[in-house]
């Protein structure tokens, strides 16, 4: 039988790195579980479907074993990927299948046989998936079949597609059995799920969070960009799924909580002077920018947030302060430098820098006087020095 990539199911050939999505490190490895009765465990299966099955044989299972476990119907085969107390708190993440309202069972642990029919459904994957995307082409059907799963008995498959809306696939079903001579799942996901089935690396350099840690979806929009003051580019805010970045609403909590207190932005500044406009915002320094109008950003003024209300307050009273930033605000507005360029090895210029003349005129000097050649240089390297005194 010829070598299958079990890569996507977390089987690697590496026992330091796992190559799994959604892996969690059991740090409470060390420690021995308190839970009475029958042991829950997680099992994973290709790219980031994870179920929980329940230990009823007490089989002495370790983190990386293939287990059969209940199917529908049949039985699949997975990787034991955690036991012990993190368990529990990972059923609180993810999404349990139950058998008539009880977890499904752990029949045993694989035996070869069940490991030869395993990875033969594995092989068969890859073209099954191009099959049918050629027959859902001849349906005409609006849809994209995203990835094939096959049961580890060869007796079912899942496919995962894609679709804007809904889909009449009934006579696709009927045709993919005819096809196939199995079972059929159809089972439809979003955008970011197949990001995160397939895996990349995001802008910021890591790994996409829905293949590493992220079990759940939350809706993202715009307004979360605009608390951040971040530019709504629709090239910069969206991930590589297309829609907009999961990672936008991290922060956005924290932002909403620093602005509680802050003045309106739409308010100009009247002074005696000028007219100041708003133009942007350091939230956690409480730092409002403002310009005069008429000049735009080339003249910048950083005005403290409780300097902001107060020249709201005056001009409310019909008043004008005579300066925008007073000097009891000014020491606030000044920003410390956190980074100090010592060695001067991050100076963009440094290769632009022109030779100094007075080194090259004390060269060409050196070389009419009849300083040392290159053969000197040999000769001096071999004790012969053509300047030294032989005589003895």
């Amino acid at each position: 039988m010829p070598e299958v990539n079990t890569i996507e199911r977390g089987v690697c050939k590496s026992d330091n790195v796992c190559c799994a999505k959604l892996h969690v490190t059991d740090w409470l490895a060390d420690i021995k579980s308190v839970v009475q009765g029958d042991e829950i465990v997680e099992v994973r299966f290709k790219n980031t479907r994870k179920d929980y099955y329940r230990n009823v044989n007490n089989l002495k299972i370790k983190v990386g074993d293939l287990v059969a476990v209940e199917g529908s119907p049949g039985h699949d085969i997975g990787v034991v990927s955690l036991k012990g107390e993190l368990v529990y708190d990972q059923m609180k993440r993810h999404r349990v299948t139950l058998n008539n309202g009880e977890l499904r069972k752990i029949y045993r642990i694989a035996k070869q046989v069940d490991i030869e029919k395993w990875k033969e459904a594995i092989a068969q994957e890859h073209q099954t998936m191009i099959r049918s995307r050629q027959l859902v082409q001849d349906l005409n059907l609006d849809m994209k079949i995203g990835d094939v799963e096959y049961q580890g008995d060869k007796t079912k498959a899942i496919f995962y597609y894609i679709a804007d809306g809904r889909v009449d696939f009934r006579q696709l079903i009927k045709v993919l059995a005819d096809t196939f001579r199995i079972r059929i799942e159809m089972k439809q996901i979003g955008a970011r799920q197949e990001a995160g089935r397939i895996g990349g690396i995001g802008p910021c350099g890591r790994e996409l969070c829905c293949s590493t840690w992220m079990a759940n979806f939350i809706s993202v929009t715009t307004n979360a960009a605009r608390y951040q003051e971040i530019s709504l580019n629709p090239q910069k805010l969206a991930g590589q799924c297309g829609k907009l970045k999961c990672c936008l609403n991290f922060e956005v909590d924290a932002y909403i909580d620093a602005q509680k207190d802050f003045p309106p932005t739409n308010v100009p500044l009247e002074t005696e002077k000028a007219s100041y406009y708003y133009l942007k915002a350091d939230i956690f320094t409480g730092i409002y920018w403002y310009s005069p109008r008429g000049d735009g950003p080339a003249s910048l003024v950083a005005v403290p947030v409780e300097r902001v209300k107060e020249v709201i307050r005056m001009n409310r009273k019909g008043r004008k302060p005579e300066k925008l930033v007073t000097e009891r605000y000014e020491n606030n507005t000044k920003q410390e430098d956190t980074f100090h360029n010592v060695v001067g090895q991050e100076d963009l210029n440094r290769f632009d820098k022109p030779q100094s003349r007075k080194k090259s005129r004390n060269k060409r000097s050196h070389r009419r006087e009849g300083g040392p050649t290159s053969d000197s240089g040999e000769r001096n390297r071999k004790g012969r020095n053509p300047n030294r005194n032989n005589g003895r």
